[in-house]
């Protein structure tokens, strides 16, 4: 029996969450949400990333499989495809992008004295740019 927190708290645990919410509110992410706030979002999508879930479907199916692990992977709302369709089509993109750059900017202070830095005269970025194909045939 699992005694300590999951792996997937654990990583989400590292997550700037004050720089996050600044850059909810800067643009205005959660206004008028009541429920599936903008942070759980991200968690959900991070999940679904870091999962390798195929779809929407797979996503929300993977994650009620476990519903009485949610809450202490931070995901207090109840989870469904068209919930996570309308938040992913309505929330503005900017909110992730400019954590993504905070992220970067913190992984660039921990491997500037990286061996594979000095050899790189600018910067690289490798980010995934996995998508998740959606199927309107499935559309329940």
């Amino acid at each position: 029996m699992n005694s300590g927190q999951m792996i997937f708290t654990q990583v989400m645990d590292v997550m700037p969450l004050k720089t996050f919410h600044r850059c909810v509110a800067r643009y205005q992410g959660d206004f008028s949400v009541k429920q599936f706030i903008c942070l759980e979002q991200f968690r959900v999508m991070a999940f679904a990333q870091l999962t390798y879930r195929e779809s929407l479907r797979d996503t929300v199916t993977c994650l009620r499989s476990q519903s009485s692990k949610l809450y202490r992977m931070g995901i207090r709302s109840k989870v469904s495809k068209s919930t996570l369709a309308d938040a992913n089509e309505v929330r503005d993109w900017r909110i992730y992008a400019d954590f993504a750059h905070h992220l970067i900017g913190v992984a660039r202070k921990l491997y500037q004295q990286d061996q594979l830095a000095i050899d790189i005269e600018q910067t690289v970025y490798a980010l995934d740019s996995t998508t998740i194909d959606l199927c309107l045939s499935d559309v329940s």
